[in-house]
C-alpha cells in the first residue's frame, strides 16, 4: 500500500499557475546575469488582479524569494559546467543554479522598493522580461508570526 502511495507521489502532474510576471529591462538571456549581485537590473514583479490582495503587508524594505518558471531553459540536461566554464569539471545540474535543469524553477532574493496597485518595484532580478513568476515568499531570518 505505501508502495503505491510513493509511486503515484512521483508519478502525479503537479500544475503551477503563474501569479504574475517580471517586467524587466533584459530582453534576451544572452543579456541576463548569472546572479543577482552581477549587475542585475531593478524590475516590477507584475501580478495578476487575481492574487494581489495576497500582497497585503508587503513593504518597501521587505525582502522576498521570487520563485519563477524560467521558461526558456533546457529542460533535457542533466550536467553542465558551472557558469559556462569548460575549465571546470562537470557537474550535476541539482549542484549548479544553471536555469536547464528537469524543472526550470528560478530562486531570487530581491528587496521590495516600492508597492504599487500592479505589481512590486524590486532592485534586482537576474531574469529576463516576461518571466512567469510561480510564487513569493517573504525573507525570514529567525522564526517570527509570519
Amino acid at each position: 500500500m505505501r508502495e503505491a502511495r510513493r509511486e503515484r507521489a512521483m508519478t502525479t502532474p503537479i500544475v503551477l499557475r503563474p501569479i504574475g510576471v517580471v517586467r524587466s529591462s533584459l530582453k534576451s538571456v544572452e543579456d541576463a546575469p548569472r546572479f543577482y549581485t552581477e549587475d542585475a537590473p531593478p524590475a516590477v514583479l507584475e501580478i495578476h488582479p487575481r492574487y494581489r490582495r495576497a500582497l497585503l503587508g508587503l513593504r518597501a524594505g521587505m525582502e522576498l524569494i521570487v520563485i519563477t518558471w524560467l521558461h526558456r531553459a533546457r529542460r533535457d540536461l542533466l550536467t553542465t559546467y558551472p557558469r559556462g566554464d569548460r575549465s571546470r569539471p562537470r557537474r550535476g545540474v541539482f549542484l549548479t543554479r544553471s536555469p536547464s535543469r528537469p524543472n526550470p524553477l528560478g530562486l531570487h532574493r530581491c528587496q521590495v522598493l516600492e508597492v504599487g496597485k500592479k505589481g512590486i518595484w524590486i532592485r534586482a532580478i537576474e531574469v529576463i522580461d516576461g518571466t512567469p513568476i510561480v510564487d513569493l515568499k517573504r525573507v525570514v531570518e529567525v522564526a517570527d508570526d509570519s
